[in-house]
This record gives C-alpha cells, structure tokens and sequence, in this order.
C-alpha cells in the first residue's frame, strides 16, 4: 500500500484508509465484535494504516482500542469530539472543557496515550472556532493529541481555525456523485497546505452497484432517511453506477475501484477512507489504490458524469444545517 502525507504535515498515512463507523453504527446492526475486531486487523495486514472512528459512533471507540491496541505504534487513529453527550440527536457541544473531557475519555476506550488525529466532528455554532482550536492546541502541547482535524466545515471556520491551530486534514464527504468540495474547499485546502479525507467515497455503497431502488435497509440504517436514497431517487441515480459500470468493465475493475482511484487521482493529498463489514469488500477498496487511471480515462469519466443529473439531497434539511458552517 503506497503512502500519502495529509497536506503540509508530516502526518503519513497509507492512501487509503478505514472508516470503522459502519462496523457499530448507522447502517444497521453492528457487526458481531469478534468478527469487527478482525476485520480491522485484517485491514492493517492488507497495508491500512489509518483508522477512523468518533465518541458518536456508539461503542466504536472500545472496538478499536482493542483492534489496534497490538499493533498501536504501526497505526494513525482519528476520533472525533462535537456531539454534546457524545449523541448526534442532541446537538452540537464543542465547549472547550466538553473537549478536554472527550479527549481522556477516547484515550481510555482507544487503550492509547495520544489521539494522532482529533476532528471537530461539526462546527458548533454557539462556540467560537478560535476557541475550539485553541482548546486542540493546548491538547497537542499536553501530548495528548498529534493534530488537529475538522469535519464539514466551511471555508471560513476553516481559516479561522487554522490560524489558531494548524489544521492537518478535513473530513468531508466527497465523491462522484458529491462534488460539491471542488468548488470553494480543495482549493482552499491546497492554499492552506490541509489534506483532505473523504468519507462516503463510495456513495454509502451506491457506487458500488450493489444498491439498486428495490434494496431495502434496516429501520436503523442512515439511509432510510437519506433523500438520495429514496427509491425514485436511486431509480434516477442508477444513471451514473451504469456508466460507472461500463468504464470499470472497459479497464477490468470494479465500479468502486473507479471511484476510489477517481478521488485517489483528483490531488495527492486525498486520503478516501471507505468502510465496510466484508472482507472481500475490503479487499475491493484497497485494490483501487494499485489502479492507475490516465489523464485520458480521467477525461472520459469527466466528461460522462456532466451528462449525469444526480437526483436527491445527500442529507434530510436538520442535518444539512450542521455542514458547511
């Protein structure tokens, strides 16, 4: 697995990483812990390096402390603070002392002495950014965290932020069929010298082609409640796995593989962090960082979705007020 640096920091991380959140929350039933434990460190013997989780992904935090613990030294972990009592249904909470106290508690459930990487998991309004990141940084220089990260945040916070504390990487969605970033975020993030790691790179599994607008989802899962994943939306979205399909046929991959090196090939401080419950989809996403797509292919891809009207927000109206702040 080759390596990749998050922007400007000497943070090196392998090209793709691992979103855990899936493994106990949000798309249904957790995965059975035996079975989640060993999925993570399979991924770590197949060349991941970098592990994502956060205090909201209920128990998520436990399950890969005790994953990693073995091979601690060998991995990069991200966490997350921002939820008040650690539940996205309550509401944002990014008071400093709220973010001192989720610090020590991660570092007990991570079963580690430092969180290498510690996002704002959504910006918190009624706290100012400056504040949020003068609390990391007081952090950083206790030896409690290595850097400080945000998630779907706004260009402004952003700059606002990084000039209290350097920010290492973003977290945002990004993808083929959410391109939004390109417009005002990766630019900014080039200037500022700020990696960027994408999550749903693979559509919440709608790019892989194994979703189609007769697939139905637990009552817990995310989706249900997903405008873009309503049946007549992913009736009008099917549009775009096709077209992936035929450009993954035409090369010999899969249709994630395109999406993960599509987004792999857009900067070289792009770090996707796919997640899955499966092995073998595990190993699908990390053969994408072995497929190298030439500025012809590139080309090809770009061209085709501009003939693509992806259909439906990616997120109902109460969550899409918390991104982009």
């Amino acid at each position: 697995m080759q390596k990749r640096k998050l922007g400007k920091s000497n943070l090196e991380v392998s090209a793709i990483g691992f979103g855990c959140m899936g493994l106990s929350y949000g798309y249904g039933p957790a995965t059975e812990r035996t079975d989640a434990i060993k999925l993570i460190r399979t991924a770590h013997e197949l060349g991941v390096t970098f592990f994502d989780s956060a205090e909201a992904y209920t128990g998520n935090e436990d399950l890969v402390g005790e994953a990693l613990a073995p091979i601690r030294d060998e991995v990069v972990i991200a966490t997350k603070f921002g939820f008040l009592n650690g539940d996205v249904t309550q509401g944002l909470d990014s008071r400093p002392e709220r973010i001192r106290q989720v610090a020590e508690t991660a570092l007990k459930r991570l079963r580690t002495d430092r969180i290498d990487l510690f996002y704002q998991h959504r910006v918190d309004p009624n706290v100012p950014i400056e504040d949020v990141a003068g609390a990391v940084k007081d952090l950083i220089a206790a030896g409690k965290v290595g850097h400080f990260g945000m998630s779907e945040a706004g260009a402004a916070s952003i700059r606002r932020a990084h000039a209290v504390q350097p920010v290492t990487a973003l977290q945002s969605e990004y993808s083929l069929w959410w391109r939004e970033p390109e417009t005002e975020i990766l630019p900014l993030l080039e200037e500022l010298g700020i990696g960027f790691v994408p999550f749903s790179p693979l559509g919440k599994g709608f790019l892989t082609g194994a979703i189609n607008e007769n697939t139905t989802f637990d009552k817990s899962d995310f989706r249900m409640i997903v405008p873009r994943f309503s049946p007549e939306a992913r009736r009008a979205n099917q549009a775009l796995v096709d077209l992936l399909g035929a450009i993954a046929e035409a090369k010999g991959v899969t249709k994630a593989q395109i999406a993960l090196s599509w987004l792999l090939a857009q900067k070289p401080w792009i770090v996707p962090i796919p997640g899955t419950t499966k092995r073998h989809r595990l190993e699908e996403n990390l053969g994408a960082a072995g497929v190298t797509l030439t500025a012809a292919e590139l080309g090809e891809i770009q061209t085709a979705l501009s003939a693509v009207e992806v259909r439906g927000a990616r997120y109902p109206q109460h969550l899409q007020q918390r991104v982009g702040k």
